[in-house]
């Protein structure tokens, strides 16, 4: 079980989200903004890219300071969203369809180290 911040400002896809990863067991909470006090607690971070990705982006040198995993997701439809949430250094980007489908198990895997 991980303790999961989910800053997923459409609030209809971010309770699909919280429901799922708190199905799965996981302690998470839908917040409208990160705040450092609130990562020092978590184990992930994950973050909604499909909306201000750049601003967005900058996120994961908040949570890095901390060792808060950090898992992003992107609309499929702009690939180069991927690679700058790469380059900032989130853990792991994928699909917004995948984290709709997968989201549990990804973030379970990220705290396992796998």
């Amino acid at each position: 079980m991980a303790r999961v911040i989910a800053f997923v400002p459409d609030l209809l896809f971010g309770s699909h989200v919280l429901g799922a990863l708190r199905a799965a067991g996981h302690e998470a909470v839908l917040v409208d903004r990160p705040e450092s006090s609130a990562l020092a607690a978590a184990d992930v971070l994950v973050v909604d890219l499909t909306a201000e990705p750049q601003h967005r982006i900058g996120l994961v040198e908040a949570a890095g300071t901390d060792g808060v995993r950090t898992l992003a997701f992107y609309s499929h439809v702009e690939p180069d969203v991927r690679a700058l949430a790469e380059q900032a250094g989130f853990d792991l980007v994928v699909p917004r369809s995948r984290i709709n489908r997968e989201g549990p198990a990804l973030v379970s895997r990220l705290v396992s180290g796998d």
